[in-house]
This record gives C-alpha cells, structure tokens and sequence, in this order.
C-alpha cells in the first residue's frame, strides 16, 4: 500500500449516488480498477434531516420517516468475481463540525433500554478538531469511522441496512478508522461496495442506538485480494481501543447474569445510575453519553451459569 492520499476518482452525496437499501440490482455509479482511491461523500444516518436547530421532537418525526441508512454508491470494482476478497484500505475521514446522538421514542423498541426510555432523547455535538463537547463541560476525543460499509449480498431483492451481513453492512465496529483495513467477501460481479452511517465517536455497543451521528467525506482504496479467503468481514486495526489509549483511569460497571443480553443491559443500567448519581447527568444525557463513549466488554463466558459483562468508562472526559 501507498501512502498516497491522491484520489483517482471522487463520489458526491448527491441523489444519484445514494441509495438506503443494500440490493445487488443497484445499477453503479462508479466503476474502479483494484487498488483505486476514491473519496466517498457521505450523509449522515438521519439523511440530513437533523441539523444545528433541531429540537428532540424531531426524532419523532424522524422514527416516523426514516427509511435505511444513506450510503453512498455502489462502486463496481473491475474483474471483482464471486469468492473474490475485497480489501478496503480506510485512509481518511473528516467530518463537518456537527454531529447527532439521539434514541427514538421507546414504543418504537430500538436501542438496549427502551422500556426505561418512553421520551426520545437527543444531544447535537460540537465537533472541533478531535474534540466533540457534550453538556456540563464533558469533552470526548473524535476517533472517527464508518458504520455501515460492505458488499452487494447474492440473494435477490432489497435488504434493510440495519441489520450487518455477511457481506458487511452495519457492522459498527469503532475500530474502522484511519489506518484500518476491511476485508470482504464477494458475492456478486463486480462487488457492487457502498459506505455511510459515519461516526465521529462511538462506544463499544452503541447502546442507545447511535454514536456521534455525522456527515463525512471518508476516502478509502479498493483492491481485490485473490489469495485471501474470508467467510465474514475480517480486519487488521491499530485502533484506538480505548478512547485515551493505554494507561488512563477508567469507572466500571457490571452486569451478571445466566443471559449475555441481560448482563449487557445491567452494565449499562448500572452506568447510567453512576453517571446520573455521582456526576449529575439527567438520566437521558446520561444514555446518550454511554453509547458515544463508555465501552462494554465480555469479561467471561465460561464460568456457568452466569457471565459477566462490563461498561468502562473513560474518567478524562470530565472538565477537572
């Protein structure tokens, strides 16, 4: 690989290149040959029907309209066969200074906890730098990445891009920075990739169903790997794997219980109780805040019949 950050060809947000269902019937927009650079505009995960004066009402309305995660594309990648790997080479990312963290009303049963949230909720970040400011003079560093990227799937028909796949899709792994590489499995000619739903932030989980929701133009290398043979997404990552790196002060919670996902919601629910009770976060900052941030870990699954889950949460973001 080059350190070359000179794109070959760029994408824009526009209609024509954006499309929120993942379909192998999506006509390209763009055709590459292996080891390309493209920039890829990308919407945020609302399709900018969120911006600077938005009010949590309009996450309501959002529940109501919301019809999949933009994504921009698909780029068909020349010679691209099925069995092929497709390498994505994540080389940079730079957001727009806003972004969006918000859950939906809670009849509407997304994220960990909805029952305890019947209220949406909803924080739009200033994002400066590597910093995005949250209330009472919490920072957090900006590790960005994207969501939701991958390949067309095999099987016919329009597939919802909330779910990830085989292929990719909305896998959310907060590791796909700058520096990572991506590797897929194709399924169709010409592999058909798309990208979107980028983050500025996220933590571990993403409980509360978003991370730092933004806008952002992520410019990324395709290349085929013929001699690697992947059966679901697989990458290599230098990280961050902590938002502060090694060696900083982090507060955990626990979950324990005979069942990972209710383990998961303890932790979490423990979290927010610390986070309202010892730092005077209302209950809903405090949920969005752990899914831009804290991080939760399986600690262990062997010891039956109960497994533990823990949330972490980094100390630093407290104004001193």
């Amino acid at each position: 690989m080059t350190n070359d950050l000179t794109a070959d060809h760029r994408l824009t947000a526009s209609d024509d290149n954006v499309h929120t269902t993942w379909d192998n019937a999506h006509d390209p927009v763009l055709s590459v040959s292996s080891g390309n650079i493209i920039e890829f505009e990308c919407r945020d995960a609302t399709n900018g029907l969120l911006d600077e004066d938005s009010t949590v009402d309009d996450i309501r309305t959002l529940a109501e309209t919301n019809t999949g995660h933009p994504l921009t594309g698909p780029v068909e990648i020349n010679d691209a066969q099925p069995g092929d790997t497709l390498a994505v080479d994540l080389l940079d990312f730079n957001h727009e200074g806003i972004g969006f963290s918000y859950f939906y009303p809670g009849e509407e049963e997304w994220g960990l906890l909805p029952e305890e949230f019947p209220e949406p909720g909803l924080h739009i970040w200033d994002l400066e730098g590597d910093i995005g400011h949250f209330v009472e003079g919490i920072e957090i560093p900006l590790h960005p990445f994207s969501g939701n990227l991958g390949v067309a799937p095999a099987e016919d028909g329009a597939h919802s891009t909330t779910p990830p796949r085989r292929v990719g899709g909305n896998l959310d792994v907060k590791h796909l920075t700058a520096g990572a590489t991506l590797y897929l499995p194709i399924e169709v000619e010409g592999g058909l990739f798309s990208i979107g739903d980028c983050h500025a932030a996220q933590g571990d989980g993403e409980v509360c169903v978003t991370g730092v929701e933004a806008p952002m133009t992520v410019t990324a290398r395709l290349r085929l790997e013929p001699d690697r043979d992947v059966d679901q997404p697989e990458f290599e990552t230098t990280g961050p794997f902590s938002a502060f790196g090694p060696n900083n002060p982090a507060y955990g919670t626990t979950g324990i219980s005979d069942d990972l996902m209710d383990a998961t919601k303890k932790a979490t629910r423990h979290m927010i109780d610390h986070l309202h009770e010892q730092h005077g976060l209302t209950r809903t900052d405090a949920y969005l805040l752990c899914s831009a941030i804290v991080d939760l870990k399986i600690n262990e699954v062997v010891d039956r019949p109960n497994w533990v889950v823990s949330a972490y949460l980094p100390e630093q973001i407290f104004p001193d």
